[in-house]
């Protein structure tokens, strides 16, 4: 710890003011602010030797004690019971924008990490799937950086934009259902998500009915963390599998297994398991927002390592791919509801 302990320091220094700063502007959100705060100090800090190994491990082993920590807000009964409804719709949105992702991928030459958390962190749960697939693909931090702020982009523009869309659209206002799995399955991140549904409430005067539509139709897309990243989690055990063979070498799948993610799920199964015992589900609300805290101090840690200069210079792509993704998943979410009859 002698070694990280600076590092681990400087991006709790940054977190604290950033979780502040998320829950009094919570569009913005905590992990945006840490991201910004670190990045204006990469510029200013000029030895940054010193803490180098503590930002290192905040932003890998930080971040993956934050994914593992996310799993005990999942009660896996109550999400198959509610969010059935919804799920033909989570799983066609999510495939629209990974199918975006890889055809952007293709035809514009963005790079492919990048290509993947832009795909996977629009289509799931923003900033948490950014972190999980960052983790199992080795991401760059520039790369992170560049994903969390695109998402962050259209977050907003979603927060912003969906409630008098889906008016002019014509959702019904006497109730919360419709335009709550629209904000569940078409808006990424969750304090965007709850921003989206709480204007809706607030505009027809609902209470929290559509607040609390929504919240359970994204943790059900949050559950497609687990098999997206252990499907990563498998292209890339191949490809370290195939590289070592090429030299003459073994590879143990252990090795190279984001075993995290499989600590998820076990918090998951906890979580579920205890409630399903008659445990309290608020016993598990401080280690959910451990959670959030590790992902600012992460997203801090990330910040740090990012010329903001550079990520400026190559956001053009990133943006335009984010824009696809965006607007995919949004008419996929409508068409469906549609269909199904939900609108």
């Amino acid at each position: 710890m002698k070694t990280n302990g600076r590092g681990v320091l400087l991006c709790i220094g940054i977190a604290a003011p950033a979780w502040l700063l998320g829950r009094a502007f919570p569009v913005v959100g905590g992990p945006i602010f840490g991201i910004l705060i670190g990045m204006a100090l990469c510029l200013a800090l000029r030895d940054k030797e010193v803490y180098r190994a503590g930002i290192a491990f905040t932003s890998k082993k930080i971040l993956q004690a934050a994914v593992v920590l996310l799993g005990f807000g999942l009660n896996l009964g109550v999400i198959a019971q509610t969010g059935k409804q919804s799920l033909p719709i989570i799983i066609c949105t999510i495939t629209t924008s990974l199918v975006i992702a890889w055809l952007f991928h293709k035809a514009t030459g963005t790079p492919g990490q990048i290509s993947m958390l832009i795909g996977v962190g629009s289509s799931i749960c923003g900033g948490s799937a950014v972190a999980a697939t960052a983790s199992v693909i080795d991401a760059k931090d520039e790369d992170i950086a560049q994903a969390i702020s695109v998402i962050f982009f259209f977050n907003v523009l979603a927060a912003v934009l969906f409630p008098p869309l889906g008016h002019l659209l014509g959702f019904d206002t006497a109730s919360g259902e419709a335009f709550g799995v629209f904000a569940g399955t078409a808006v990424n991140d969750t304090s965007s998500v709850t921003a989206t549904a709480a204007t809706w409430d607030s505009m027809w005067n609902l209470g929290t009915a559509t607040l609390d539509k929504a919240v359970t139709v994204k943790l059900t897309r949050t559950l497609a963390i687990i098999p997206i990243t252990m499907a990563i989690a498998f292209m890339q055990t191949r490809k370290e599998d195939v590289r070592e063979r090429a030299e003459g070498k073994n590879v143990s799948v252990l090795s190279v297994f984001p075993m995290f993610i499989l600590y998820f799920i076990l918090a998951s199964v906890i979580t579920t398991a205890a409630t399903g015992a008659g445990v309290p589900a608020d016993i598990f609300t401080p280690l959910k927002e451990l959670s959030k805290i590790f992902i600012i101090m992460a997203m801090a840690a990330i910040g740090l390592n990012t010329n903001v200069v550079e990520l400026v210079k190559k956001g053009g792509k990133p943006i335009l791919m984010g824009l696809c993704c965006w607007i995919g998943i949004t008419v996929m979410s409508l068409v469906l509801q549609r269909v199904m009859g939900i609108w």
